[in-house]
């Protein structure tokens, strides 16, 4: 089988293999460092500069090769850029056929990208979980080599972990390029906390702009990532909330619409009722008890 050879070549020349083989293009290797934790886990810092401008993103990948029956190799890679222009540090780390026969084969078939047996490439986005890694596992210090190995071991463990979360839960809610920010944890998380707000403040009527101020996030990529995580704008899921908010309050005894309308914020019983009318097709009245 062709890929079966060109994995086992890939595990055989690990040491110093060319960059061309790691990166997937040329670039030009200015530092090179090689890191043997153990003799299952090979890692190496490598910076490299990209000539004529022709600069690839900002990238992580998971790349899984089949070696035989039940038999894997992953190899991990970061790219980070750095301040000079064109220049780039790469983490490169190998987890070898050694390391996953510790675990059993049904266990690792139930596990993307395991359960299929081919070579496997899959992209995804530097989280700021992962740039923490990143910083933790290049920056270790001990006071003997042996302890330095098993905590660099014990972060390139959790870096396969996050991986593996990674590509099992990739985001796809919002493919088009103007949502590429939600690739990152912080920015999902302001949106989700500015959902968070509207969710307890039903009551209160929030614009985009004081929402943007309260999370500190633009207030285009609010707009836009609100939209591509929840589904709908930021003024349809507070208008829905109060919808739902009024259905069940209308059907209690001792509310009038005018005391619904106000508890919910809308400025006047009439606005309130053509939203009402709107969303459920009834007027707020007839479903008074």
């Amino acid at each position: 089988m062709q890929f079966l050879k060109l994995a086992i070549d890939i595990i055989q020349v690990h040491t110093d293999a060319p960059i061309e083989r790691i990166l997937g293009q040329p670039a030009r290797v200015l530092t090179r460092e090689q890191v043997s934790m153990n003799s299952y886990v090979h890692a190496e810092w490598i910076e490299v500069n990209f000539e004529n401008a022709v600069w690839p993103e900002e990238h992580a990948r998971l790349n899984l090769f089949p070696i035989g029956d039940g038999q894997f190799c992953v190899q991990l890679l970061y790219m980070q850029y750095a301040d000079e222009p064109g220049n780039a540090n790469i983490c490169w780390i190998e987890f070898r056929p050694e390391f996953f026969d510790q675990y059993p084969l049904s266990m690792l078939s139930a596990e993307e990208p395991f359960r299929f047996d081919e070579v496997r490439e899959q992209q995804f986005s530097i989280c700021s979980q992962t740039t923490k890694l990143l910083t933790e596992i290049r920056e270790v210090q001990s006071p003997s080599a042996l302890r330095k190995a098993l905590q660099q071991t014990e972060i390139a463990l959790q870096m396969l972990r996050r991986a593996l979360d990674c590509i099992a839960l990739p985001f796809t809610v919002c493919p088009v390029p103007a949502c590429r920010f939600l690739a990152y944890d912080s920015e999902r998380e302001k949106v989700l906390e500015a959902r968070k707000l509207i969710e307890q403040n039903i009551e209160q009527s929030f614009t985009i702009k004081d929402l943007s101020r309260r999370v500190a996030m633009n207030e285009c990529y609010l707009k836009k990532g609100f939209k591509a995580l929840v589904g709908k704008t930021i003024h349809e899921f507070q208008q829905d909330l109060r919808i739902a908010k009024a259905k069940d309050m209308l059907q209690q005894p001792g509310f009038s619409v005018s005391d619904v309308a106000n508890s919910l914020g809308y400025s006047s019983i009439s606005h309130f009722s053509t939203a009402f009318k709107k969303a459920t097709g009834l007027k707020p009245c007839e479903l008074l008890r």
